[in-house]
């Protein structure tokens, strides 16, 4: 039997993305990229907290020094929810005023990758970052118009990247905790199946992907075969992060970007933050950015 997602909390995102859960909080932390805020959801307390950006947020980060990191529009920067301030770090393209940056994860090392796309969706001005002590630099990888992922297998040794509107999940070969090979192709999304959003892998080293406009979450095994789809009320699932003391509870964010007046009327939990939990299902724990 599927499982079926359950409401949790009511958010209304017109892009909500970059869910990733902090331990020491007992928190779900995420963004609405386009009505440029950040979100921390307490559980226990089915609390919502929000923050105004300065601009676009794609995702938000815990440092290893207990800080958090945020992706904007205008690069990577260090957020205090103290006083809700935005100090910038560093812009990889200050030449690229039309891209923002849009989903990021953590290597097992502390290094940093994070992707960026052409806000407009249509040019192939995406490319994929990893910064490290010694700074952001240019994986390397091809050009898209909207990079995604990016996601680790949980030994660290391969990447995940997307291609959104290419309908592809690259694998790429690390070592050192750095690209080692050639990407190869991992799975590709079917027509009418929506675009593949943002990644996470769990415990067993599955990879789940969320589909943006296709109603589901979808779970993929290490060889790159579909081995599980969970249905969604809702057509833009965006990304999973396993959360609960027990990393068991995979938390989802979803949006209403692109859904009509039509779509939305019948569509009222679109935005909203949903969760499922099977047995023996659990996620990775999370990994602190070395800034």
């Amino acid at each position: 039997m599927a499982l079926r997602p359950d409401h949790v909390h009511a958010v209304q995102a017109i892009l909500g993305e970059g869910p990733v859960w902090l331990p020491h909080e007992r928190a779900l932390w995420f963004t609405d990229i386009k009505a440029q805020r950040l979100h921390r959801f307490d559980p226990e307390a089915g609390t919502l907290r929000s923050w105004d950006a300065p601009d676009q947020p794609g995702w938000v980060l815990p440092t290893e020094d207990g800080a958090l990191v945020a992706g904007l529009k205008s690069g990577l920067h260090r957020f205090d929810p103290e006083g809700g301030r935005f100090t910038a770090l560093h812009d990889p393209e200050p030449h690229l005023p039309g891209n923002r940056l849009n989903d990021a994860a953590i290597h097992p090392d502390g290094s940093l990758w994070f992707g960026s796309m052409d806000d407009a969706e249509r040019a192939p001005t995406g490319r994929l970052y990893r910064f490290a002590a010694a700074g952001a630099a240019d994986s390397g990888l091809p050009a898209v118009t909207i990079t995604n992922g990016p996601a680790f297998s949980p030994d660290g040794t391969i990447l995940y990247h997307v291609d959104t509107l290419g309908r592809t999940i690259w694998q790429v070969p690390l070592a050192g905790g750095e690209i080692a090979g050639r990407p190869s192709l991992f799975a590709r999304i079917e027509d009418g199946a929506g675009y593949p959003d943002g990644l996470t892998v769990d415990a067993e080293g599955c990879v789940w992907m969320g589909l943006f406009g296709g109603w589901a979450a979808r779970r993929y095994a290490p060889d790159g075969r579909l081995i599980e789809a969970v249905p969604f009320p809702v057509a833009n699932v965006t990304k999973i992060a396993f959360g609960g003391d027990d990393l068991g509870i995979a938390y989802v964010t979803t949006a209403r970007k692109g859904l009509s007046e039509a779509d939305r009327a019948a569509q009222p939990l679109a935005g909203d933050l949903f969760a499922f939990r099977r047995p023996g299902l659990v996620g990775l724990p999370p990994a602190r950015a070395r800034i």
